[in-house]
């Protein structure tokens, strides 16, 4: 087990380790706010998709870095609406989607992994079968991360779901650093979505 994760990283410059380091943690730091509500979890997130993204393209995974590159401008507007409508407060508070809202997700993730699709053709990348998981896991990411900046509770759902696909991916790929990482992220992302499930049930008992 601890051979999977140092071999990668064996013939990796020590600046290369450094910063997926630094990506881990923040990435993690992202998910804890945002279990919490914290806007914090937007800087957290933007310093970790960040470095993602140029991480990614060194390495050719294209799904991978358009997914971060997407996070990197949802931080920005997650960060906005939050910070407009307050983190904690009634202003914008927990709330699960409308149908409408429902479909825009649909629709997001369907357009997405077309999106993706034709990015690897436009760079001139092979598709290989752990592409098409990256073209699902981008569709399901993306629609996640528009719910969470609208705090809709169904942003942990996709997240888990996302988190769970992704895990047994980058071990293929032998990621591992990210492949634990996610490993976390799903069990951050389970107690989220317990913690924001119990605050709107007890909303609705006050009402």
């Amino acid at each position: 087990m601890i051979d999977f994760f140092l071999d990668y990283y064996k013939d990796i410059p020590l600046w290369h380790i450094a910063l997926e380091f630094i990506t881990f943690v923040f990435g993690i730091l992202s998910v804890w706010f945002a279990k919490k509500e914290n806007i914090w979890v937007y800087p957290t997130g933007l310093i970790a998709t960040g470095i993602s993204v140029y991480l990614l393209y060194i390495a050719g995974y294209m799904g991978d870095m358009i997914i971060n590159f997407y996070f990197s401008i949802m931080s920005i507007y997650g960060w906005y609406v939050w910070a407009k409508g307050g983190t904690a407060e009634d202003n914008l508070p927990i709330t699960r989607t409308t149908f409408n809202e429902k479909i825009i997700g649909i629709l997001l993730f369907i357009v997405t992994v077309f999106v993706v699709f034709g990015i690897y053709k436009y760079f001139g990348r092979k598709i290989e079968p752990d592409n098409y998981v990256d073209m699902i896991s981008s569709g399901i990411f993306f629609a996640g991360m528009w719910y969470m900046a609208r705090k809709k509770i169904e942003n942990w759902t996709l997240w888990i779901i996302g988190d769970i696909i992704v895990v047994p991916l980058y071990a293929y790929r032998n990621l591992g650093m990210l492949s634990l990482q996610y490993v976390i992220f799903t069990i951050l992302a389970i107690s989220a979505y317990i913690e924001w499930r119990k605050i709107l049930d007890s909303k609705k008992q006050i009402s």
